[in-house]
């Protein structure tokens, strides 16, 4: 039987870096969507892109074929690229030997990764995507009520 697929959209965004941020993610299944969005009151774009990512994983109730499209290079890359390998041939170190910065999501984002099988599609940020642009608003306004929380 072949896994469903779900195509996912996912941004993360920070007012100041660090700073409060927010996330949000865009489920798309069989003609269906689920928004998804939320926020920290201190962390960095970085945190927030990978959090996106996590909880669209973690979202799904079933292991499924992904499509996750992000305007992120780091997170695209580190899979495309094969820079998660590397650090966990590695240790969790960069090649320059210093350590990979938000490990504590990265393994968390392998986690949620181990049912499904995902494929990664980068995508330009704040451009002519109406989908990212969409989970770009959400995490803006994530992060717009995780500051205005903490006034």
């Amino acid at each position: 039987m072949t896994k469903p697929h779900v195509t996912v959209y996912t941004d993360g965004a920070c007012s100041g870096n660090p700073g409060p941020g927010g996330w949000g993610v865009l489920l798309q299944w069989k003609g269906k969507e689920k928004t998804l969005s939320g926020g920290e009151a201190v962390s960095t774009n970085n945190r927030m892109e990978l959090m996106a990512v996590i909880r669209a994983l973690e979202a799904l109730n079933r292991p499924c074929r992904v499509s996750i499209h992000s305007d992120s290079a780091l997170i695209v890359n580190a899979f495309t690229q094969g820079w998660v390998d590397n650090w966990l041939r590695r240790d969790w170190k960069r090649a320059d030997k210093k350590p990979v910065e938000n490990r504590d999501l990265w393994e968390r984002l392998l986690e949620a990764m181990k049912p499904h099988q995902v494929e990664w599609v980068k995508v330009k940020g704040h451009a002519d995507d109406e989908r990212n642009n969409r989970v770009d608003r959400l995490a803006v306004e994530a992060c717009k009520k995780v500051q205005g929380s903490t006034n």
